[in-house]
Parts: structure tokens; sequence; C-alpha cells
């Protein structure tokens, strides 16, 4: 088994400490930059914490840099050189190399989900994305990963970068248009409960389909006299009419049918 110390304090360290403690790995101290944060999450799991370099664990088997993208090389930067152990971030976007300077050993761990401190989220079914700079490495962390995931892919610097690209197009823009819609229908005193089966029909359809195969609406069937109505409709919302006007154009090039 091996020794684990989890450096950040938000939603992925947060998240991925649960899932490992879940299933008995040992987390021996938790980093984070305040102790609030760091103190809270080390009672969840039951550990030590440390917000300094100095009290920092130097005898752990693994690192876990579970923080943003734009912290990983700071941090590691201020805590590390840490001769062999093996390092490992988290981010999607953020190439393995950047590991590179701190450790002789490193990697990527990277869970392809969408994470928040509301929401349990079943491990065993989040894609988990690794990379290492060797053979040896690698085995290690996919043994780590397979002690929480059913689906363990080895995956390189980029590829997970397109990966990351597109996670952003299927789960933070479509959340975005959620939101758009939840105010849309609230500015008229409806309620966005009446667009939840709608929303969890059109994820079933992209479960079992092509979503390319499955697009919907009057861009596809070409109605230009519906979509000017909604452009007017949106007169009090200029950037979402350039959204709209923008989406609509976009599935009219690639799937219009007349008269679907």
């Amino acid at each position: 088994m091996m020794r684990i110390v989890l450096l950040g304090t938000g939603n992925v360290a947060t998240r991925l400490g649960l899932a490992l403690k879940a299933k008995n790995s040992e987390i021996v101290q938790v980093f984070g930059r305040t102790e609030t944060k760091a103190s809270h999450l080390a009672g969840l799991l039951g550990v030590p914490f440390t917000t300094t370099k100095l009290q920092l664990s130097r005898d752990a088997d693994v690192y876990i840099l579970a923080v943003t993208d734009d912290a990983i090389t700071n941090m590691a930067a201020n805590l590390f050189p840490i001769g062999d152990r093996l390092i490992v971030h988290t981010a999607g976007s953020t190439p393995m190399d950047v590991l590179a300077p701190f450790s002789a050993n490193y990697g990527v761990l990277y869970p392809l989900q969408t994470l928040s401190l509301q929401k349990e989220v079943d491990f065993s079914k989040v894609p988990l994305c690794i990379e290492a700079n060797s053979h040896a490495n690698l085995q290690k962390l996919s043994s780590l990963a397979q002690t929480i995931s059913d689906q363990v892919v080895m995956v390189d610097s980029d590829q997970r970068s397109q990966l990351h690209l597109a996670a952003v197009f299927v789960c933070n823009f479509v959340n975005h248009f959620y939101a758009i819609g939840e105010e849309l229908v609230q500015e008229h005193h409806l309620d966005f409960g009446l667009l939840k089966p709608l929303i969890l029909e059109t994820a079933t359809k992209a479960m079992q389909f092509s979503p390319h195969t499955v697009q919907t609406g009057p861009a596809v069937r070409g109605n230009l006299t519906i979509m000017e109505n909604h452009l007017k409709m949106l007169e009090q919302h200029p950037e979402w009419q350039k959204i709209y006007e923008l989406m609509s154009r976009d599935i009219s090039k690639k799937t219009l049918r007349p008269g679907d």
C-alpha cells in the first residue's frame, strides 16, 4: 500500500481524498494553504495536516497535487524538489513534464469528471486518465487508480489536453446553457423544473447515440421564422442573442434536415 500526501483542499482534493480513504488507501497528510480548509479536509479524512513546507511529510510514496492548473508549478516550486519520490498532478490541461524539475519520478492522475463539494460522486464510474515518465511509475499509478475506478486509461499530455477541451464543451458550456435557460424561464415566472425532463432525455440520448445524429430543434429543420422570433425575444439579452445566432448557424451547417 502506498503512503499518500494530498496537496490541495478544493473540490478535486476532497472528492479524490474521500474516494481513496473509502478504499483504505493510506493518506498520511493533507497540505493546504489555509489552516481552515486544510484542517477541515484532514478532519474528514482522519489524518494530520500542515500549511508549511517545513512540516510536509518527506517519506510518502506519492504526492498528489490536486490543485488548479495555474497553481501546480508554483506549489511544486515552493514545496519540492523531493528527490525520487513520485509526484503527480490531477489537472486536465497541464503537461506532465512541468513536474520534471521537482522529482525524478512524476506523472498525472486526471479524473475526467465534474467534481463539487456539494455532491458525492461514485469514483468507480469516473474515468481516470494516467500518465507517467516511466513504465514503473505508470504501473504504480495504475495500481492506485484501479483501487477507486473501474475505468483507468493511459492518456498522454496532448490527448489529455484535447479531452479537457472537449469536457469544457460537454460540461461547462452545457451547464452555462442550463443557467441561461433557468434565467429565461424565471423571468416569466416559470419553474425551471419544467425543463428537467428535457435535460435528462437529451443526456440519455447522448449516452446511447452519436449526438450528431439526434440533434433536434429549429436550426436542424431550417425554420427561419422561429429562429427570427427567438432572436427578437432575446433583445434584452444581446450576448445571448449572439450565442443563439452562432449556435444556430453552426447546427444548421452540420445537421440541416429541412422538413424534420
